[in-house]
């Protein structure tokens, strides 16, 4: 399934591992509590997912995102979130129906991609968001909903596209049609930072031996994302999932890794930038 990397996406991807070096170390406000285990388990693309209903959006997404690969806007966007950029904040329009607007859905609980501070949105989305808007000459709707709703948003046509950093998967191309991928991601994993299981791990198949060997336990992470379907095991996804843990979800990443500190669960898998970003955060309010 994989596709042809472009040379933006591989700049982004060593934004990623440059920003994962600061991630893991000691937090500013003190000790470090938590850690990413730098090892990728996964292989996935993000893409745009847009009604099924509107040819015309999808071609117009993806001349969009040809062009930002091109002339180096995604290079500077990722720039802002993983280098020494300044993110720029992305406001949202009321919906009017007699308006021209592109209505978006999201969940803005998954920085670097979507957050807010406020009711301003961040993130490489957000901005993605905003310059196909301005592309199409819309004015920009940002629907703040759960991670699992986002699709149904687009299907029910609540919303015209869904932009949400969303791995391209048969099961949710039932619900939408997806653009060309604009960002290449994989699944980590979390871990208390004394956990030293992992520490001669050099491959994805080392990291699930040490969990396999391990007692019953129980892994967290946001629901409805490629994590959850990676530890409970999915044929559309081609997982296999994992026998001796069972899965936590949350409306959050952070809210995982709060109760992995409580002890509630042994790690938290997702997405490796966020994962940086958590562990970052975590680190130095500790």
């Amino acid at each position: 399934m994989r596709k042809v990397i472009s040379k933006v996406m591989a700049v982004c991807m060593l934004g990623v591992m440059s920003f994962m070096a600061a991630g893991c170390g000691a937090g500013t406000g003190g000790s470090s509590v938590v850690k990413v285990i730098d090892i990728s388990l996964t292989d996935e693309q993000y893409a745009f997912g847009v009604d099924k209903n509107n040819a015309e959006l999808l071609t117009k997404a993806n001349e969009y995102i040809a062009s930002v690969k091109e002339d180096g806007t995604l290079e500077a966007i990722c720039e802002r979130y993983f280098g020494d950029g300044t993110p720029e904040g992305v406001t949202s329009a009321q919906e009017d129906s007699s308006k021209d607007q592109l209505v978006i859905a999201t969940n803005a609980e998954f920085s670097p991609f979507e957050y807010k501070e406020g009711d301003t949105f961040y993130g490489i989305d957000m901005e993605l968001a905003a310059g196909l808007a301005e592309y199409l000459n819309k004015e920009l709707v940002i629907l703040d909903v759960d991670f699992e709703a986002v699709c149904t948003y687009v299907d029910t046509g609540k919303a015209d596209m869904a932009i949400a950093g969303l791995t391209i998967n048969e099961t949710r191309k039932e619900s939408v049609n997806f653009t060309d991928s604009y960002y290449l991601a994989s699944q980590v994993l979390i871990v208390p930072s004394g956990e030293t299981a992992f520490d001669a791990c050099k491959s994805a198949d080392d990291v699930l031996a040490v969990i396999a060997e391990q007692e019953a336990g129980r892994i967290g992470g946001q629901s409805s994302t490629t994590a959850e379907y990676y530890v409970k095991g999915d044929a559309d996804w081609g997982f296999d999932g994992i026998e001796n843990m069972s899965w936590v979800g949350y409306t959050s990443g952070s809210l995982a890794v709060n109760d992995m500190l409580s002890g509630n669960i042994n790690y938290v898998m997702i997405d490796e930038a966020p994962a940086n970003m958590i562990v970052k955060k975590v680190n130095a309010a500790n």
